[in-house]
């Protein structure tokens, strides 16, 4: 299309050059940029786009996208000046893949903890239902039959974009994504409309970047404010913070919760090692039983049902999807090479999420609790110690180990985590190496007992200062056990 096709939904400051040429692709990485790009520059945490724009006429751009004026303009390349790059990407990227969310219905979640696993139980209950989905989220990206790498738990507007012009070329109805404070805050999610958005919770997560919890809730509660005026804010009530949402929620309220009255409320829960089974009570009245563990899920599938009310399913439909999902990858799951311990994987990387595992730990062992965890490097240092309290409270026997330590120190993570183990009697053991972590808790588990591998779940790396390396907590458990019981089991 041509430039100024693509810039018609937009207010430059200016603009340097012909507005006829051709633009074959958008990119906001140089080393993206093939010939007849459009090079959007933006000013990242690490690096700014516009210190890249030589590259990205070298390698064929032939428009610049700048948000600051330049010492030299280029010759022969056309310019565009806007106010913030950020957002008139997703502005851009609308137009360049033909506006795909007309024919696309947008289902986002946020919140600290549950959005994974919340998304894959909308997703499954709507393709159960004809009502065809694609998945953006953690884990991986979903179009039809075909699986996509992700880096980040929600792409910038541009990758979105693109996404959702895939769904629309698969025939899909919906998109499912999961939607994170950073991206709500950096604008990757402008100017895109919600049939539903969904409030999990917030408790203590990346700090780091937005520097306190009301920051935190304000950049999450941005997601209700793009809830179109026929579409729906579902809630959990049982959160502290939820009234806050509800307050700048759009669209329909639907609201969920266990301990207070809401419209999807649970009721008679009864939770074992298989999963649980509860009494939906409410706008909806039915009993369900689902293959997943732990109260946590009872949350995310009270959120998924009020999806589905939202949605026009019917209850026995909402049932026949969701009791249909057998698991998430790296949410508390379960690795088992016929051992008689329990041995469970969960991507639980902050104080609450730990919390709620270890609360289903407890409910579930029949013997002691054995932790293997860290905390990421470079990321918030205010949860390191809350863990390190958490940990000591609930586990028999906690392993300190590194988890993607980044460019700090793995042994100066686990100093701080300790400053909140100080107060504890609970014996610990403190294994730089992640792998040598799960050997020895795999090696000390007795008959009975529950070890719990928290912080990378579904994570197939490990991020140093200087290199990544192949690491799946979930494949080196099993390793551990091979290893363990050569020759078979004891």
């Amino acid at each position: 299309m041509q430039l100024k096709e693509l810039i018609q939904n937009i207010n430059p400051r200016r603009i340097i050059g012909d507005l006829n040429i051709e633009i074959k692709k958008i990119a906001y990485d140089s080393r993206q940029v093939e010939e007849d790009s459009l090079f959007i520059c933006i000013e990242g945490f690490k690096t700014d786009g516009h210190n890249f724009i030589k590259k990205a006429i070298q390698n064929g751009a032939v428009a610049i996208m700048v948000e600051k004026e330049l010492e030299e303009y280029p010759e022969g390349i056309s310019i565009v000046e806007v106010a913030d790059s950020r957002e008139t990407m997703a502005y851009l990227a609308a137009t360049f893949f033909n506006n795909p969310l007309e024919k696309l219905e947008l289902i986002g979640v946020t919140g600290t903890n549950g959005k994974t696993t919340t998304t894959y139980l909308i997703k499954a209950m709507l393709d159960n239902v004809g009502k065809a989905a694609g998945l953006i989220g953690t884990i991986k990206n979903i179009v039809g039959e075909k699986t996509l790498p992700t880096t980040r738990t929600t792409p910038e507007s541009l990758d979105l974009y693109a996404l959702f012009a895939e769904m629309v070329e698969a025939n899909l109805s919906y998109a499912v994504m999961e939607v994170s404070s950073h991206a709500l805050d950096l604008k990757r999610v402008t100017g895109m409309d919600y049939k539903v958005a969904v409030f999990t919770n917030i408790t203590q997560d990346h700090l780091d970047y937005h520097h306190s919890i009301d920051e935190y809730l304000l950049a999450k509660s941005k997601l209700f404010q793009q809830v179109k005026d026929t579409g729906f804010s579902v809630v959990n009530l049982d959160d502290p913070k939820s009234d806050q949402i509800i307050a700048l929620a759009k669209g329909e309220v639907l609201s969920y919760a266990i301990n207070k009255e809401a419209d999807f409320q649970a009721r008679n829960i009864k939770l074992d090692s298989r999963g649980v089974s509860f009494d939906v009570r409410g706008r909806y009245n039915f009993s369900i039983r689902m293959k997943l563990a732990g109260l946590f899920n009872v949350y995310n599938t009270l959120a998924a049902i009020a999806c589905g009310y939202a949605l026009g399913i019917s209850p026995e439909e909402i049932k026949d999807g969701l009791e249909k999902v057998t698991g998430v990858a790296g949410r508390f799951e379960l690795v088992d090479e016929g051992q008689d311990f329990t041995v469970i994987v969960d991507y639980a990387h902050t104080p609450d999420g730990m919390e709620n595992v270890l609360k289903t730990a407890h409910e579930l062992a029949e013997g002691k609790i054995i932790i293997v965890f860290g905390c990421g490097g470079d990321r918030d240092k205010g949860k390191r110690p809350e863990m390190g309290r958490i940990a000591a409270e609930y586990g028999d026997l906690v392993i300190l180990t590194s988890d993607n330590p980044r460019s700090e120190e793995p042994l100066a993570i686990i100093k701080d985590i300790e400053k909140g183990m100080e107060d504890s009697d609970t014996p610990y053991e403190i294994f730089p190496d992640r792998r040598e972590a799960i050997f020895y808790a795999i090696q000390k588990a007795a008959p009975g007992d529950m070890v719990l591998v928290f912080g990378k779940g579904h994570e197939t790396y490990q991020i140093f200062r200087d290199k990544t390396i192949p690491f799946d907590d979930r494949q080196v458990a099993r390793e551990a056990l091979e290893d363990r019981f050569k020759g078979g089991m004891k």
